[in-house]
């Protein structure tokens, strides 16, 4: 049984779903976008929420607007890149936002940000808001500007309350980014699970086969084992994590989703609530280049979501870590 990965291994970040369903720069951290008339002032530095602001008496652009506010440094994004983001979205004329990244976490925790795939369906950025930052470098800072009509079409929510017409402004930060191999996968041999816990046989660039050992029952807290030690980057709380991974329910061993199955290498953003708590506390610390066994009781998996049709199983999951973002 195949799954969309983000709907069953992330809890997805709130995101501005009443907008839409889910189907030349200035040089400077505090430069200005909006250079030429009808197109919406940007002000402030890339790492903090922008301040957006219209003319009064102004009427916007009635065209599309891509503006680079902040150019940033390094390796241009490529067209599949994986990208973590920051955003925020405001109406021409209202400066209420309607959506966005930028809430602090309670207690210090890492902020929840977007962490999309460029050319890849996103539940929070429309398309053409996406692709904008294609060809920009981290760093930078982008403003996207047209009629919702144009940024979302088909795809806007007439619930919103946002006509076809009106005027939208996004505004981008490009945090990071990184290229991914959909078919890459961690390198060395896999180790003998410890007692207790399923046997993991990994045959290379195929689902993982997970053996859950029988007449056991599921453990009650989350246990999880390095399979293949890797000497990469340590994953840090709010990174985007590239990985490959295999999913069984304890109860009955049946796989119910792997990335080998659907489109190959995904992301998701690491240590902030927005995967299974499961993940967060099992991979979070470990390196790129680990090959991870986690079993996940259901208190950390879905037993917090009673529609879920996963809420009473307990998960077991075969991780492996391919890159951060």
């Amino acid at each position: 049984m195949k799954h969309n990965t983000k709907r069953h291994v992330a809890a997805l970040l709130a995101v501005p779903a009443l907008l839409f369903t889910a189907a030349c720069g200035s040089n400077g951290d505090d430069s200005n976008g909006g250079g030429q008339a009808g197109v919406a002032e940007i002000d402030g530095k890339v790492g903090a929420k922008p301040r957006i602001s219209t003319p009064k008496d102004g009427d916007p652009s009635q065209k599309t607007v891509i503006e680079t506010v902040s150019p940033g440094k390094g390796a241009p994004v490529g067209a599949d890149d994986i990208v973590r983001l920051d955003w925020t979205v405001e109406k021409w004329g209202d400066s209420k936002e309607l959506g966005g990244t930028w809430q602090p976490a309670a207690g210090g925790a890492a902020r929840r940000q977007s962490v999309e795939q460029i050319g890849k369906p996103s539940q929070q950025l429309p398309p053409k808001v996406l692709d904008a930052v294609k060809g920009k470098k981290p760093g930078s800072r982008v403003l996207v500007q047209g009629t919702a009509g144009d940024l979302i079409g088909q795809g806007l929510n007439t619930a919103s309350g946002i006509a076809a017409k009106d005027v939208l402004i996004w505004v981008v930060d490009v945090v990071g980014a990184a290229g991914v191999d959909a078919k890459a996968e961690v390198k060395g041999e896999t180790a003998a699970s410890a007692a207790g816990l399923p046997e993991v046989k990994a045959p290379s660039r195929k689902a993982a086969v997970i053996t859950v050992p029988a007449n056991t029952k599921a453990p009650a807290d989350l246990k999880q084992q390095v399979l293949i030690k890797g000497d990469g980057r340590k994953v840090q709380a709010g990174q985007g994590l590239v990985a490959q991974y295999t999913g069984v329910k304890w109860e009955d061993g049946k796989k119910f989703d792997s990335s080998w199955d659907n489109s190959g290498a995904t992301a998701f953003q690491i240590g902030t609530g927005s995967v299974v708590a499961g993940w967060d506390k099992g991979l979070v610390g470990k390196n790129v280049g680990d090959r991870v066994l986690l079993v996940i009781p259901p208190s950390l998996g879905y037993g917090a979501t009673p529609n879920s049709e996963l809420a009473k199983n307990t998960l077991v999951f075969v991780v492996d870590i391919l890159d951060v973002v």
